[in-house]
C-alpha cells in the first residue's frame, strides 16, 4: 500500500470511528430526528453542489424508486434509530454491536441469492460471529435497555441490506449523485418531525460541534476521502476499514465519555471480527453481489 493509502486508510478508520461519540454527545439534548435532519441537511448542502458539477443527475432520478429505498434502510431509518438506542446506550457498545453488520450481510446475500451457497469457513464464521454478538450483549446485558438493543438490531439489518440495494439496483450509477440525492430526500422527510421537536432553547457549544462533525467531516468529507481511498488501494483493502471503525468507536467511548468495556464484551467483538472476516472471504467461485464487494463498507451512515 502507498503511503497516500495508508494515510487515507487511517483516516477514514477514524472517521468512521468516531461518531458514535459525537451522536452520544448530540443526543443528550436535542432529538434523534433533530440530528438526522441537521445531519443530512448540512451533508446534502455539500454533497449536491459537487454531485451537479461532476456527473449528470439524470440516470440516477430515472431509479428513484430505488434511490427512495436506498435512503430509507441505509439513513433515513438507521440514523434516527442509532440516535435514540444511544440516548440508552453506551456508545462504545453500539460501535461493538455494528462491528455485526458483515454477518447480516452475509446471511442476507445468502437469502436472496446474492452469493454463492457458504462452505463450511463462511458457515463457521457465522456461528462465531453470532456467539460474539451473544458475548458483547451479556457483558452489558444487565445494564443495557432491551429496546435500545432492538434499535441496534435494526440499524444493524439496514446497514447490511442498503449495500445489497446500491450493489444490484443503483450499480453503475455515479455514488456521489445517489448519496447526495439520498441525502437530500431524508432531510425533505424530516423537516416536518424535526420541527415539532425543535429544542426550545439553544443546544451547547458540544452539541453543536457534534451536529457539525457528523455532516461536514463523518458524512460529506467521508464519502469524499471514502472514494479517494478506492481509487487508491481498491475495493477489497478498503473494505477492511468496516473491521477498524468498531475497535475506534469503543477506544473513543472509554477514554472520552469514561465508558466501561468489560474483558467479555472486548472477547465478544473479537469472535464477532473473526467470524465476519471469515464468513465474508471470498470463495473460489465467482460470487454475485453479496457483502464482500466494496458496497459492504459505504456505510456513510455507519455511523
Amino acid at each position: 500500500m502507498t503511503r497516500r493509502g495508508l494515510v487515507l486508510f487511517g483516516l477514514m478508520s477514524v472517521i468512521w470511528g468516531i461518531p458514535y461519540l459525537f451522536i452520544r454527545v448530540a443526543v443528550a439534548e436535542i432529538t434523534p430526528a433533530t440530528l438526522v435532519l441537521a445531519r443530512t441537511a448540512i451533508a446534502a448542502a455539500i454533497l449536491l453542489p459537487i454531485a451537479l458539477l461532476r456527473v449528470d443527475l439524470r440516470a440516477v432520478l430515472a431509479r428513484w424508486r430505488w434511490v427512495v429505498a436506498f435512503a430509507a434502510v441505509e439513513i433515513a431509518v438507521p440514523w434516527v434509530m442509532l440516535g435514540s438506542a444511544e440516548q440508552h446506550l453506551s456508545s462504545s457498545l453500539a460501535g461493538l454491536l455494528i462491528a455485526g453488520v458483515p454477518l447480516v450481510g452475509t446471511a442476507f446475500a445468502l437469502a436472496t441469492s446474492g452469493a454463492d451457497r457458504l462452505g463450511r469457513t463462511g458457515l463457521l464464521g457465522l456461528l462465531i460471529g453470532l456467539i460474539g454478538v451473544a458475548a458483547i450483549v451479556g457483558g452489558d446485558f444487565g445494564t443495557s435497555d432491551t429496546t435500545a438493543l432492538l434499535e441496534i438490531a435494526v440499524v444493524v439489518v439496514g446497514y447490511a441490506v442498503g449495500p445489497a440495494i446500491l450493489s444490484r439496483r443503483l450499480g453503475g450509477l455515479p455514488s456521489v449523485g445517489v448519496m447526495a440525492l439520498s441525502l437530500a430526500l431524508c432531510a425533505v422527510v424530516y423537516v416536518p418531525i424535526a420541527a415539532v421537536q425543535w429544542p426550545s432553547v439553544v443546544p451547547s457549544t458540544n452539541v453543536l460541534a457534534s451536529v457539525a462533525i457528523l455532516a461536514i467531516v463523518c458524512t460529506a468529507a467521508a464519502f469524499l476521502a471514502f472514494a479517494a481511498l478506492i481509487a487508491e488501494v481498491g475495493p477489497v483493502r478498503a473494505t477492511v476499514i468496516t473491521y477498524v471503525n468498531p475497535a475506534v468507536a469503543a477506544v473513543l467511548g472509554v477514554l472520552v465519555l469514561h465508558e466501561t468495556l468489560s474483558a467479555a464484551m472486548w472477547f465478544g467483538f473479537a469472535l464477532v471480527i473473526l467470524g465476519s472476516t471469515l464468513a465474508t472471504r471470498p470463495s473460489g467461485a465467482v460470487q454475485g453481489p453479496g457483502p464482500t464487494r466494496v458496497e459492504a463498507a459505504f456505510r456513510t451512515a455507519s455511523k
